[in-house]
Order: C-alpha cells, then sequence, then structure tokens
C-alpha cells in the first residue's frame, strides 16, 4: 500500500539549508537585530540595550544600564560588561558596509578604563570606510583601528575602546606591478 500524502521527515541537512537561505534577509535587517541583540542572553543578562542601528548600518548606539548582577566588588559597573557593551558592533558595520565578496573579523581590542562608571552608560559607533575600502581594492585585504568612548549620564569619558578589524577580499588578490 503506498501512501503518498504521508509527509516524509525532512533531513537535518535541508532543514539547516532553509535556515541558511533566510539567514542574510534577517541578519541584514537593523530592526531585527537590534530587538534580537538586546534580547542575547549575554546582552540582557549583562544589562546592554541596542538602542539604535542605523538604516544603513554606519550608526549605532547601545546603553548599559546598571543592575545589581553587573556590578563590581566596589558597586560600579563591571569592566567586563563595558568591553561587551562594544564587542560585536565595528565588525557588523564593516560587514554590512565593505559589500558582498569580503571576509570581515575582530582581530584585536582593548579597553582604557578613564573613570569608574555608574548608572546608564552608553556609546555611539559611527564608521566611516572610505580608506578602508581603497585599501582593500588596492591590497586584497586590509587592518583598521576603530575607536569609541563609553560615556556616563553627565556625558564623561568613563572608558574608550579600540577594535582592531580585518578585511579581506574573498577573490584573488590583486596583481603587483
Amino acid at each position: 500500500m503506498d501512501n503518498r500524502n504521508t509527509a516524509r521527515p525532512r533531513s537535518a541537512a535541508s532543514i539547516l539549508n532553509r535556515a541558511r537561505t533566510a539567514m542574510p534577509r534577517i541578519a541584514g535587517n537593523p530592526t531585527v537585530v537590534r530587538h534580537g541583540m538586546s534580547l542575547w542572553p549575554p546582552f540582557w543578562g549583562a544589562g546592554i540595550k541596542v538602542k539604535n542601528i542605523s538604516a544603513d548600518w554606519r550608526s549605532t548606539m547601545v546603553l548599559l544600564r546598571q543592575r545589581p548582577w553587573n556590578m563590581n566588588y566596589v558597586g560600579t559597573h563591571f569592566g567586563g560588561s563595558l568591553f561587551a557593551m562594544t564587542d560585536p558592533f565595528w565588525m557588523m558595520m564593516v560587514l554590512h558596509n565593505i559589500g558582498p565578496g569580503h571576509i570581515v573579523w575582530d582581530k584585536s581590542g582593548e579597553i582604557n578604563f578613564r573613570k569608574p562608571g555608574s548608572g546608564t552608560l552608553s556609546c555611539r559607533f559611527q564608521v566611516d570606510l572610505a580608506q578602508l575600502k581603497k585599501e582593500v581594492a588596492r591590497d586584497g585585504k586590509a587592518t583598521t583601528w576603530f575607536s569609541v568612548d563609553i560615556l556616563d549620564e553627565a556625558g564623561a569619558i568613563v572608558a574608550t575602546v579600540r577594535k582592531e578589524v580585518y578585511v579581506r577580499s574573498k577573490g584573488p588578490a590583486p596583481e603587483t606591478a
């Protein structure tokens, strides 16, 4: 007896392939990413909220609210939370603006604490990639440093975070003369 209307279970590979094809539409939408990252357990637990990601992925605003579970021994913001609130954004902004056909990675990062932070802290990312795009077009790859200040409610700088971002073209390296 052959029943052709019986649903066959999908293979794990076909489910993953469907997810991969949907991911660019989801991950490319700044509003979806903003909400998703604010609810992402590492951010949510640390009190990090992505306030805004511009439609062109060139500007992002992030907040860090102080909670009893994200304070250090002396009652100020835990330094790891300050670094975490800045961690993925430079790479994501470059990735969405450099164009398809490129590999983008965080290469290194550093934080310089200026004063203890308490209350709600904020940072605003603004990206300009003109020089980076020229270097990648010329050399096939480039690294650049980006910097963002973390501010307290009075506008004082609590910390400065620097990230080095690596970009490489997926295509063949440019020929040298």
